[in-house]
């Protein structure tokens, strides 16, 4: 009798919550996020109330905020199609992001800005991984600078030209206008409110400037009008927003995928002589250097280096002394290094479960999973092509 009130006392709690249950995933109650949910899913939507509680489970973005944060890119384009297929923008809690998003929140932003380099094998999943530290730093008054994917500049640039003023540089000018619009995007609402000035004369040509005392805004939209000055536009904002930032006046959270791509030994991008033009002769290089540098304060730096970043023939490690090469590897040191890896068995689970109960994968005989896991080794990408033809 006992056994049979405590079945349905159970089931009167799901009931009053109205709780939704899934016919492929038993429903777990989760009272530590205030509300009852399938073992798969939490309730729990702001990033920066996510801890263990919340590992391997799906939390959903909401469409506004995802609209804000990923118009301009930085989600993986098979992703985005599940986005479409699902209605809904579901990120899985793991461990790498949470690690990130720990050290951010203890962090003393008075001091010099800490690098954090997320690295590890191919589809592990580091770019969502950025996407959750992008989705809380979106939420907590950061002004995001934002790289969806270096490598597109060094590998397949919109337009390349020579740079004005600039002898041996070449100039990428529609995707220095690009990464502005995808900027205005991400923070126009924060940088209205925080109504941020520049602090000197910027003069682009005899009849055209920016004078001192401008809104970030209004620096932005000429690099958009002005296509031509696009790229001096995006070193002119990234010095100022260090400036800014370092006086206390914003916080900045630097995102760059792919960071590698900057330090590769050569580009796919040919100057006058028919010779490739390697990453510091790209105007655009420059600014995203200099703002992962350690001489401000007030902010945070999320990178990436990545194998797919590189060319064919630098691809034998995943390792960020290998991909960063020298250069590179002096540039960012010290850092904090974040191994992103495959998904653990209850990550794979949780991602099975949520495969089902979106009736992407219909009910799978015995030992259905454990075939994908064989056949995946748990690699988020692996896998997600695996069911993909299913």
């Amino acid at each position: 009798m006992k056994m049979i009130r405590n079945r349905l006392a159970v089931q009167l709690q799901r009931h009053v919550l109205q709780m939704s249950m899934s016919t492929n995933a038993a429903a777990a109650a989760a009272p530590a996020e205030g509300a009852a949910i399938s073992e798969f899913r939490t309730a729990v939507t702001n990033p920066g109330e996510h801890s263990a509680l919340q590992v391997a489970k799906f939390y959903t973005i909401p469409a506004e905020q995802k609209k804000q944060i990923f118009a301009g890119g930085g989600l993986p384009k098979q992703y985005e199609q599940q986005i479409k297929t699902f209605t809904e923008a579901c990120l899985m809690v793991r461990n790498p992001a949470l690690e990130v998003l720990e050290y951010i929140k203890k962090a003393d932003l008075s001091k010099p800005v800490v690098r954090y380099l997320l690295y590890g094998e191919n589809g592990t999943g580091k770019t969502l991984t950025m996407a959750h530290v992008l989705h809380y730093g979106a939420l907590n008054d950061f002004l995001l600078v934002h790289v969806p994917w270096a490598p597109n500049w060094m590998k397949r640039p919109k337009e390349a030209s020579n740079a004005a003023g600039q002898e041996g540089m070449i100039d990428l000018p529609f995707d220095a206008a690009a990464w502005l619009v995808h900027f205005k995007g991400q923070n126009s609402k924060l940088l209205q409110r925080l109504e941020l000035k520049t602090s000197k004369e910027y003069v682009w040509s005899k009849r055209e400037s920016t004078p001192a005392g401008s809104t970030l805004l209004e620096l932005v939209e000429h690099g958009i009008a002005r296509i031509k000055y696009a790229s001096e536009t995006t070193a002119a904002l990234i010095s100022e927003l260090k400036l800014l930032s370092t006086a206390g006046k914003c916080k900045v959270m630097v995102a760059i995928d792919g960071y590698n791509a900057f330090f590769h030994p050569v580009t796919r991008i040919f100057s006058d002589n028919k010779q490739r033009v390697t990453p510091d002769k790209i105007t655009l290089t420059h600014p995203f250097l200099n703002i992962t540098r350690y001489d401000w304060t007030n902010g945070v730096c999320i990178l990436s280096v990545d194998k797919i970043a590189m060319t064919e023939g630098h691809m034998d490690s995943y390792m960020p002394r290998y991909l960063l090469g020298t250069e590179g590897f002096e540039h960012l040191d010290p850092f904090v290094p974040i191994h992103v890896e495959n998904y653990s068995d209850k990550e794979f689970h949780s991602y099975i479960s949520y495969y089902l109960d979106r009736h992407w994968i219909n009910k799978t005989p015995q030992g259905f999973e454990e075939q994908l896991k064989f056949m995946s080794n748990k690699n988020p990408y692996a896998l997600m092509q695996l069911v993909r033809a299913l």
